[in-house]
């Protein structure tokens, strides 16, 4: 009788290629109220790709570099799931505020960014496991790169709908009540 592991193919195991994203915003004015635009990289198996464009409307209040770069990690997780990936993925970003915030290490202190932090979240759940990165600005560079040109590029467009009056941005340092859901912890940030 033959010996059923010597009838087992002998090599190497065949791991899924983890997908590497790069993730970045733009706004202008900095402090919000003007045009926030996103910028993001895919690299991987059969994934390479980048994309860029305007995060939310121009001359609202959400048009915030926070929702800027929360909105450009969103769009790269729904360009690999539109394209059915859902292995592993390295997320890297120069965001500390949203890093930190999705691995846990700071609440969700701005109202208005809990959809945004939920949203991500709910995304991320469907890849094998998604390694969220700091890492320092010049090591995104052409995440950085596309999220200026973007905002380059919508600029001159939205210029030209400008409101009379400056749009007051939604304060990123509001705080809820300790009790509504969506804290992501008591720590800083």
């Amino acid at each position: 009788m033959t010996n059923l592991d010597s009838r087992l193919p002998r090599g190497r195991a065949v791991l899924p290629a983890e997908v590497h994203v790069h993730f970045d915003g733009a706004c202008q004015p900095p402090r919000g109220g003007g045009v926030a635009t996103y910028g993001f990289t895919v690299e991987g198996p059969g994934l390479d790709h980048e994309d860029k464009g305007l995060a939310v409307p121009p001359w609202t209040p959400r048009a915030t570099n926070n929702v800027a770069e929360y909105t450009a990690a969103i769009r790269a997780l729904e360009w690999l799931r539109e394209r059915g990936y859902s292995g592993p993925v390295r997320a890297m970003g120069d965001s500390q505020l949203v890093i930190r915030q999705i691995q846990g290490q700071y609440r969700v202190r701005a109202l208005h960014l809990r959809e945004y932090h939920a949203h991500l979240l709910r995304l991320a759940s469907h890849f094998e496991h998604v390694d969220w990165a700091w890492i320092p600005r010049e090591a995104n560079a052409r995440a950085d790169g596309l999220s200026k040109e973007a905002l380059e590029d919508e600029w001159a467009r939205a210029a030209r709908h400008r409101p009379s009056e400056p749009v007051v941005p939604v304060p990123e340092d509001e705080e809820a009540p300790d009790d509504m859901s969506g804290s992501t912890g008591p720590k800083d940030g």
